[in-house]
């Protein structure tokens, strides 16, 4: 990750003084004394992000804001503001800016910021370089969005899953694309020319399991909630496998198959050849920082489908879509997509009336509850991810009457 920040003040004193510590924290500096020396840094290219007074003599630090936002409206903007300066700083977040600092600002809260926005900073720039592998032909990326670290570890198990060619089981709660993630599989494999067929286990026959084994020859055999096949069909499947049929078996289920096979519901044999290559597919829940960039890609798809034109997604939308919890995870996240693009979404509205320190209080509570649950409630290790002091973190849960001791298995 790229540490770089881009330091714009006319004031040479404290220009030193935030380079100072800014270079302790290990971070790199270029400073400016206007907007004018600093102009020929902001590009899209540039791999850090931008610290800017906001008044200065000639162009000011809304004009910077407009011109790092023309360039690249994923560049992080950090506005520091003088005395009375606040009302100013709120207009400029509204503009885009990533977040404001009152002068004199405490170290630790300036390097705080800091933090967040390098590590936003890198997110946006790793989603770029995904893209671009879209452009070589990469399914995974082009097919599986997001660019938190569960996202990227699900892209790197299924093109795992693809170079073999051993049976492969997907699983996820609902709604979390799982036959989405069996078709990519198929797509990345050296079987892609050949035929994707999908059934579903609820009711699936012998007789019709042979067919989707003639159909699929050659190719992958994608059996949707595996688990509910019929002891007979599970059998025969069990056979199939054995004399190598000429068909790449992809299975999906939403529930837990080794339970199953405790409880004597599941073909432990089955189970077992499954369990060789598993796929697991987080929630959303587990990845909120993925929320805003599938909404717009689903947006965008959903404006593309209906003919439409793609509205904007403004903070107060994202606001509003990161205090959900989503049990229907990427689906219904794709139907609030769906109802957004034909204008019936019905909570866009409500959204849209909180204000600023609302919408800000409702994203930390989200992050603060998705920390939780990936470190199974314990809060120091929930800290440590999200990068806060543990008395920074202990209080922000008093403040929003979180108990860690709820997120514990």
């Amino acid at each position: 990750m790229s540490r770089m920040v881009l330091l714009v003040d006319d004031d040479a004193p404290v220009r030193e003084a935030l380079s100072q510590t800014l270079e302790l924290a290990d971070v790199a500096v270029i400073a400016a004394g206007s907007f004018v020396a600093a102009k020929d840094r902001i590009t899209a290219g540039f791999e850090g992000i931008i610290l800017s007074d906001m008044r200065m003599p000639g162009r000011d630090g809304f004009h910077l804001l407009d011109y790092a936002r023309a360039q690249d409206p994923d560049l992080p903007v950090i506005l520091l503001t003088g005395e009375g300066d606040i009302p100013m700083a709120v207009r400029a977040m509204e503009r885009g800016a990533f977040d404001f600092l009152e002068k004199p600002c405490a170290p630790a809260s300036l390097l705080a910021v800091i933090e967040r926005a390098l590590k936003t900073r890198a997110l946006v720039l790793d989603n770029r370089r995904l893209l671009r592998l879209v452009e070589k032909g990469d399914p995974a990326a082009r097919l599986i969005f997001g660019t938190s670290d569960l996202a990227e570890t699900l892209r790197a198990k299924v093109r795992r899953a693809a170079r073999t060619d051993a049976e492969v089981l997907v699983t996820g709660p609902y709604g979390s694309g799982i036959s989405k993630v069996a078709e990519v599989i198929h797509l990345s494999s050296q079987r892609s020319k050949a035929p994707f067929v999908k059934r579903a286990g609820e009711g699936l026959s012998v007789s019709d399991l042979s067919d989707a084994l003639l159909a699929a020859a050659g190719g992958s055999l994608f059996l949707d909630e595996v688990t509910h096949l019929p002891a007979q069909t599970q059998l025969s499947l069990i056979e199939a496998l054995e004399n190598a049929a000429d068909v790449r078996l992809i299975a999906g289920s939403t529930q837990d198959l080794s339970a199953l096979v405790g409880e004597g519901r599941f073909h432990a044999d089955l189970y077992y050849r499954l369990e060789v290559m598993p796929v697991p597919i987080p929630s959303l829940a587990e990845r909120p920082e993925d929320i805003p960039d599938l909404f717009r890609r689903y947006v965008d798809q959903a404006a593309e489908q209906s003919g439409l034109n793609a509205p904007e997604v403004t903070p107060q939308i994202i606001a509003g879509l990161l205090a959900r919890d989503w049990p229907g995870n990427a689906r219904a996240l794709m139907s609030a997509a769906m109802r957004f693009v034909m204008g019936v979404a019905e909570d866009a509205g409500s959204d849209a009336q909180l204000g600023l320190a609302e919408q800000m209080a409702q994203v930390e509570q989200t992050l603060l509850r998705a920390a939780l649950r990936r470190a199974g409630g314990q809060a120091s290790t929930a800290a440590k991810a999200l990068r806060l002091p543990r008395k920074t973190f202990y209080d922000k849960l008093t403040r929003y009457g979180i108990r860690a001791e709820d997120y514990r298995a």
